[in-house]
C-alpha cells in the first residue's frame, strides 16, 4: 500500500470512525507487556514496578502528521515528565524498522515500542476495528502498575504537557 493511501486511511479513521475502543478503566492493573523498542531491545513494563511511573501512549502509524506531532511534543517535553519520575513509551503496530526510522528522523528521546501482532493494543482496548492499527489513547500508570488516567480524546500537540501536569497532580495528592 502506498504512503498516501495509508495516510488517507489513518486520517479518515481518526476523524470519521466513532470510538469503538473499550479502553481499560482508571484503577485497573495495567496489562504487562514486553515489546521490542526501536533498537530491538526488549522493554518490559514490569521493570518499572516500585520504581517509576509510566506514560503509555498508543498511536496509529509512525510518520503520519498527528503521530509525528505527538511524538515531537513528547520529545520536547520529556524533561517535564522525567522530572515527575515517569518514563514514556509510544506504542504502535509498526515494525521495529519503521519505528527506528521514525525515531531517528525526529530525534526522539524516549522508547517507541513495536506491537506488530497487535496483542498489546487489544489488551489495552485501543485496537481499531477491522484494522491492525491502534486508536490514539494515552495511559498514565503509577509505580504500582495501576492505571491512573486514560485519555481517549488526545490532542497530539498538547498531550505531553497535559500528561506531565496530571502526573504532578496525582503525586501531590498522595
Amino acid at each position: 500500500m502506498n504512503r498516501f493511501l495509508t495516510l488517507l486511511i489513518v486520517i479518515s479513521m481518526e476523524f470519521l470512525l466513532p470510538s469503538f475502543c473499550f479502553a481499560l478503566e482508571v484503577g485497573s492493573s495495567a496489562p504487562l507487556f514486553s515489546l521490542k523498542n526501536q533498537n530491538g531491545k526488549t522493554i518490559s513494563l514490569e521493570e518499572n514496578k516500585n520504581k517509576s511511573w509510566s506514560v503509555v501512549y498508543f498511536y496509529p502509524k509512525a510518520g503520519t502528521p498527528g503521530c509525528t506531532t505527538q511524538a515531537c511534543a513528547f520529545r520536547d517535553s520529556i524533561k517535564l515528565i522525567t522530572k515527575e519520575g515517569a518514563v514514556v513509551y509510544g506504542i504502535s503496530t509498526d515494525s521495529v524498522s519503521s519505528i527506528k526510522e521514525f525515531y531517528e528522523k525526529h530525534h526522539l528521546n524516549f522508547d517507541l515500542l513495536s506491537d506488530e501482532d497487535g496483542k498489546i493494543s487489544v489488551a489495552y482496548g485501543t485496537k481499531m476495528p477491522l484494522l491492525t492499527m491502534s486508536k490514539r489513547v494515552t495511559f498514565i500508570v503509577d509505580d504500582k502498575l495501576i492505571i491512573r488516567s486514560v485519555d481517549e480524546n488526545v490532542d497530539p500537540a498538547f498531550d505531553a504537557k497535559k500528561v506531565a501536569e496530571k502526573i504532578k497532580q496525582f503525586k501531590s495528592s498522595k
